[in-house]
């Protein structure tokens, strides 16, 4: 199935380490698939060896494919505002650099109303101010491959066990 069809919409976005986010989003119903790369710099050809340098300006992302008639943008953007934490600059946990940064990258007007919309919402459940930037997506880049279904294929690594797992333990997904 190609995950692109005419049926198929699709979201960006940043919320510390790429395999983290394509962890809990590929598990939701009506998501198609989850791509994780690079976006939001201006590096041309970005590898995971510049990102993690800090030089490209890129964050690490997951383009999300599915389908609006069974999931929607804004059933997306709570689920990333529940997956990491948005108040803190360039951070996830351990992971520390630009890099890891909070983005929402919007595809169009109606992505970004919504985005802008949600984050009004999310902002009364934090204690701490929201630093999640919202800016278009001008260009995305697919991550090398052995970054794709990481957590599918690594359940046993080290990060895995100690950052992911609990992850999808406290959104009640599947581990």
């Amino acid at each position: 199935m190609n995950p692109f069809s005419e049926k198929t919409a699709r979201a960006t976005f940043g919320g510390g380490c790429f395999w983290c986010l394509e962890a809990v989003f590929e598990q939701l119903p009506g998501v198609d698939d989850v791509t994780s790369g690079y976006a939001g710099g201006k590096h041309p050809q970005p590898t995971y060896e510049d990102v993690c340098a800090g030089t490209t300006g890129h964050a690490e992302v997951v383009q999300v494919a599915y389908d609006p008639a069974k999931i929607s943008y804004e059933q997306l953007l709570d689920v990333f505002w529940q997956c990491h934490d948005p108040t803190t600059p360039d951070r996830q946990g351990a992971d520390e650099g630009t890099q890891y940064r909070s983005v929402i990258l919007y595809h169009d007007e109606k992505q970004k109303k919504l985005a802008e919309k949600s984050l009004r919402a999310a902002e009364k459940l934090f204690k701490d101010p929201i630093v999640t930037e919202i800016v278009p997506l001008k260009e995305f880049h697919p991550a090398e491959d052995y970054h794709q279904d990481y957590y599918r294929g690594n359940r046993g690594a080290p990060y895995c066990q100690v950052v992911i797992r609990p992850k999808l333990r406290k959104m009640n997904l599947r581990e």
